[in-house]
């Protein structure tokens, strides 16, 4: 595993980063949670994550065993002119769409029916369902990952560390909640409007990142 592919992959995981559901629903309970916070978003944050984390294995060892039955087959098409030239138009069309993507502004952020446990299982669950279909960059780390080779030793970890990442925003939140108090209601209430009314820029992201990466993966074959 070289440092470029740990840079690349380190990098589209900061980018994940900016889910505003995840983030929403984490300055939603920062809000409204008093008595017991931590564990309200420790288990829907550990949900999250570990939604991520299986559906990237899955993921992972479906197109490893893809890739292994066919790899000469898909070496070949990926070296085929007409194949890169495909690659290049659809990157470059990701990254110019990205720019007319639509912003949402109405609040469709999940929000709890209920701060018990099993509901803040379920809310992790529903923001995972909402996000994963459209979160470019796990899915462009993953393709990485499978492309490069890894053993499961390797990128096992690796996965790990990514969707710690994911969720280190909320976590820093939290932290910043703990030791400011009250200061942080003001600030937290203008995040969750920004986050409700800006939904769509974290899409916007993904695909640019998405576009360039395919740019530049094509131009090795052309």
């Amino acid at each position: 595993m070289t440092v470029e592919l740990l840079l690349m992959i380190g990098g589209l995981a900061v980018l994940d980063t900016l889910s505003p559901a995840t983030l929403g629903v984490t300055v939603y309970l920062l809000l409204i949670e008093k008595a017991r916070l931590a564990s309200r978003l420790g288990i829907y944050l550990l949900t999250v994550a570990s939604f991520y984390f299986l559906v990237g294995i899955a993921l992972m060892l479906g197109l490893d065993a893809v890739l292994a039955r066919y790899a000469d087959a898909l070496d070949s098409l990926l070296q085929a002119r007409a194949v890169s030239w495909t690659m290049l138009i659809l990157g470059g069309a990701l990254f110019i769409a990205s720019f007319y993507y639509p912003r949402r502004k109405s609040n469709t952020l999940p929000r709890p029916a209920s701060q018990r446990k099993l509901a803040m299982v379920a809310l992790g669950i529903t923001t995972g369902l909402l996000e994963v279909a459209t979160a470019l960059p796990y899915f462009a780390a993953i393709g990485l990952m499978t492309t490069s080779h890894l053993a499961m030793l390797q990128w096992l970890p690796v996965m790990a560390a990514y969707n710690l990442i994911m969720v280190m925003p909320s976590l820093l939140l939290y932290a910043a909640h703990r030791i400011a108090g009250r200061a942080m209601g003001r600030p937290l209430e203008r995040l969750q409007r920004k986050l409700s009314s800006y939904a769509g820029s974290a899409a916007s992201w993904a695909m640019c990142i998405a576009g360039l990466i395919l740019v530049f993966f094509s131009l090795d074959y052309l």
